[in-house]
């Protein structure tokens, strides 16, 4: 790797001086809305990212004019739990502040704000720092805001896998000022920055890490670096099989590109946790491609050196041995929608919010419900990976107020179909520079037309397909871990794979590339019409595929998956 040249993203971390570079005299620039150079990628490090609205960049060309630069804020929230008093306050930024008024929950647990131009955003970070809320580390080249499962039943497991979640956030995190002295106006001091365990050159690439509770793969656990699955003895955590590997984005037409699985490690007692945490992300350090950008995740470190080549060093440098993983097995990824009750006799109401998209929308105010819960609840909410939030720790006293709120305002709606419920999609146009095709936009219709196709074909109403779609291939909308999944290619076509399963655990594979939404339903008209008509009982539709020859499965993803 030495005799290769590095990216030009190294000499840019290099140089950044920790991540300050001159985003202090870009801020201050009002002559352009954007970032210029270097600060457009450091900015990242601090949890933003410049996009514009592509809906309306060739009239403003016409015109004259820059394109509508803005920044997207995505917060650090390690586990997604959120206070009634920060939604408020994050309610109250979004409606002022925000192109788009609307609050975003994202598949990384978490929230976004799109569309906040430059005057506004420095005043978003302290207003967020206010509410003891940051958005360090959520992009860039670090390891990104570590999620866990939302599991309000269990309410003691849950809350020492959360409490691990934020300490292996806080262990990862980087440890320069900058953010501070940029945004917070901390005092600047000279030299002193260290980065024990990112470097001073930080990640080859960005980096993501779970915590999860079995049976529950809400997480999505192999489209992460680094999982920690928790194992419990009488309803008592007491450690973690440790997954190191896993990542969905790949690149179109570059086959050394790849999604792929996490390789199981082993077993560690809780004491070494946050020992194996800093071994595998300095390992990745180290020894990750920093030359080639396409393949500098921890997947492919892993498959450059051999992943038993890969422990042995995490195992030297966590100063362990890993134990045999123990039992345990994933049932399930998809959020319960509607009330559960707990082992400590609270409620918790799961709301299912299409796309993660709360705004107020014509006779669905689902922001000012969200606002309105918040006002009265004593527990707190919880966004989940699949995008959705929980209205957690709900006295028994409360839930009939709760949920005439949550009625009246269209968060709840016995209507949606469980098709609906499992599907998702990522942001993509019009701000996301990355998009090739629609997504957020698109899959309400699409989902319409899914249903449509399953009663076709007589199935019932708890009959459903893991759908997802992504506007580009870089994975933000999980596709690649879906029965069917749909990644963006140009305006109106997508690639269609097929083969993954419910649980999670395993990658689907191209079935078509490049076609229009017309030639996907009519492939999957005859799809599931076979599915109707062949399946064995129970026999979900990704394990159908497989079984009858539809699609190969991916066992081993960097010979299998362009096979």
């Amino acid at each position: 790797m030495s005799e290769q040249k590095l990216s030009d993203n190294e000499r840019l971390k290099r140089e950044s001086n920790f991540l300050r570079g001159t985003i202090v005299e870009d801020l201050n620039d009002r002559i352009t809305g954007g970032f210029t150079a270097d600060n457009f990628q450091l900015i990242r490090f601090h949890g933003m990212y410049q996009q514009d609205d592509r809906d309306i960049r060739a009239e403003r060309a016409k015109q004259k004019l820059e394109p509508l630069h803005n920044v997207m804020l995505r917060a650090r929230m390690p586990g997604g739990v959120i206070t009634p008093k920060q939604w408020l306050a994050i309610d109250k930024f979004a409606e002022e502040h925000s192109l788009y008024g609307s609050i975003r929950l994202t598949t990384r647990q978490t929230f976004q704000f799109h569309g906040v131009l430059k005057p506004d955003i420095k005043l978003m970070h302290q207003t967020l720092n206010k509410i003891g809320i940051d958005s360090i580390a959520t992009a860039g080249d670090v390891n990104r805001n570590v999620l866990c499962t939302t599991n309000p039943v269990e309410s003691e497991l849950h809350q020492q896998a959360y409490d691990w979640a934020k300490k292996i956030s806080e262990h990862l995190l980087p440890k320069t000022r900058a953010y501070a002295e940029i945004w917070l106006d901390g005092e600047k001091l000279e030299s002193t920055d260290e980065e024990p365990i990112l470097g001073s050159t930080y990640l080859p690439r960005k980096f993501k890490t779970t915590v999860v509770i079995p049976p529950q793969n809400d997480v999505d656990v192999h489209a992460n670096d680094l999982n920690f699955v928790a194992i419990a003895e009488e309803g008592q955590l007491v450690g973690f099989n440790v997954l190191v590997g896993g990542g969905l984005a790949m690149t179109h037409g570059d086959k050394s590109t790849y999604p792929r699985k996490a390789d199981d490690f082993g077993f560690v007692p809780l004491d070494k946790t946050l020992d194996v945490a800093a071994a595998v992300v300095t390992t990745q350090r180290d020894w990750g491609n920093r030359s080639n950008r396409k393949n500098a995740k921890t997947k492919y470190t892993l498959d450059r050196v051999g992943v038993d080549v890969f422990k042995a060093e995490v195992e030297k440098r966590a100063g362990l041995t890993f134990s045999p993983s123990r039992p345990y097995e994933f049932t399930e990824r998809g959020d319960r929608i509607g009330w559960v009750e707990g082992i400590d006799g609270n409620h918790h109401l799961t709301l299912f919010i299409e796309n993660g998209r709360l705004l107020d929308f014509p006779g669905k105010p689902l922001k000012t419900g969200a606002a309105e819960i918040a006002k009265i609840h004593k527990g707190d909410f919880r966004m989940t990976a699949n995008q959705n939030l929980i209205v957690a720790g709900v006295p028994a006293s409360d839930k009939d107020k709760i949920e005439k709120i949550a009625r009246d305002h269209g968060l709840i709606d016995d209507g949606v179909s469980e098709q609906r419920k499992n599907a998702m999609a990522c942001v993509s146009l019009p701000t996301c520079p990355l998009a090739m095709a629609e997504a957020e936009r698109f899959l309400p219709e699409f989902v319409t037309d899914i249903e449509q196709l399953l009663e076709k074909h007589g199935l019932s109403k708890d009959d459903n397909i893991i759908l997802r779609v992504t506007g580009c291939p870089n994975g933000c909308g999980r596709a690649m871990l879906a029965e069917v999944g749909l990644v963006g290619k140009a305006p109106g076509r997508y690639n269609l794979h097929l083969g993954g399963n419910r649980n999670g655990t395993r990658i689907p594979k191209m079935y078509r590339e490049n076609i229009t939404v017309e030639q996907i339903l009519s492939e999957l008209d005859c799809l599931v019409g076979r599915w109707a008509k062949e399946r064995q009982a129970g026999e979900d539709f990704g394990d159908f595929t497989i079984r009858v020859g539809v699609i190969e499965p991916v066992r081993v993803s960097k010979r299998d998956f362009y096979a």
